[in-house]
């Protein structure tokens, strides 16, 4: 098994804006221990901001990655020779995709923050998943990374 020639890997990380909203809970916190003292609120304010933080670093913490003859996408894991065609959406088409057009048995790593992302065909007949719809900030780079590891397997194949 060969490698791809463009390995990739993406993070799908909460945008800054979460981390001041994450301090922002923490000051409420805050103010909803003050009448309690001066500790109470301290801690209202150091506790509120952690659990916040970590709940928008958990959630900023999936990624996509093409690893040897794989797609790892969050929790699933998908052999390139099961996909087809590859469409990269831009803002307009990914908000389409994401509503109206979606299809409810597709796999979506979706993360509303990031306006483009990637459709992929599952060609695999046993697989009932008609697509996977993947949020990323570097479409161009995926599909390119998919095409890489589609030739690697093709050319291990041959």
């Amino acid at each position: 098994m060969q490698l791809p020639a463009q390995p990739y890997e993406e993070r799908l990380t909460a945008p800054r804006s979460w981390w001041l909203i994450s301090f922002l809970i923490g000051v409420s916190c805050a103010l909803v221990l003050l009448p309690f003292g001066v500790l109470p609120m301290l801690g209202g304010l150091v506790g509120g901001t952690a659990v916040a933080a970590i709940v928008a670093s958990s959630y900023g913490s999936v990624r996509i990655r093409v690893v040897g003859d794989c797609l790892i996408a969050g929790e699933a894991k998908v052999p390139v020779t099961a996909l087809g065609e590859a469409e990269i959406l831009d803002a307009e088409e990914a908000r389409a995709w994401r509503t109206y057009k979606a299809d409810t048995r597709a796999f979506l790593l979706l993360r509303a923050y990031i306006p483009t992302a990637l459709r992929v065909e599952v060609t695999d007949p046993q697989d009932p998943t008609p697509y996977l719809y993947l949020s990323t900030r570097d479409p161009q780079g995926l599909l390119e990374a998919l095409g890489a590891a589609r030739a690697a397997t093709a050319y291990d194949a041959a």
